[in-house]
């Protein structure tokens, strides 16, 4: 379970999108039930659930955007756990501290990991890579 790094999610295959609506929803669940302890997502929690629901949201307008289908019930239903009033899929003004530069880079290499195992396709990795590569900052000592 992880939540991609913004800047990678309009270059997601179709396949890991969906996958990460997925676990939007489970994290959601699991969050609501108490039971959120995946040590890749937990950092959620320490946020407004607002922030949660803006990923969410610029998830959504993504997979619109790319004309994938997702149940809208379960934003309405994400919406109503968040607390969220306004729905603008634009207006991002939370990101998570841990979804820094050093954060893209493991986003980045986990991808190009998958790429190399044939888990992304080529096609897929030469689009991420094209798109990506130029935000990926040296690690600082």
């Amino acid at each position: 379970m992880r939540l991609w790094h913004r800047e990678l999610i309009p270059y997601l295959p179709k396949e890991m999108l969906v996958s990460q609506w997925r676990e939007c929803i489970a994290i959601k669940r699991q969050w609501e039930k108490g039971t959120l302890k995946h040590r890749l997502v937990s950092y959620v929690m320490d946020y407004d659930k607002y922030t949660f629901y803006e990923y969410v949201l610029y998830l959504c307008s993504i997979l619109d955007e790319r004309n994938i289908q997702y149940k809208k019930s379960y934003l309405e239903e994400i919406h109503k756990f968040c607390g969220a009033w306004e729905k603008n899929p634009y207006a991002i003004r939370h990101l998570y501290d841990e979804h820094n530069d050093r954060y893209l880079r493991q986003c980045y290499y986990n991808l190009q990991e998958k790429a190399d195992r044939g888990i992304v396709s080529k096609e897929d990795w030469k689009n991420i890579h094209k798109n990506i590569y130029g935000l990926i900052k040296e690690e600082e000592e």
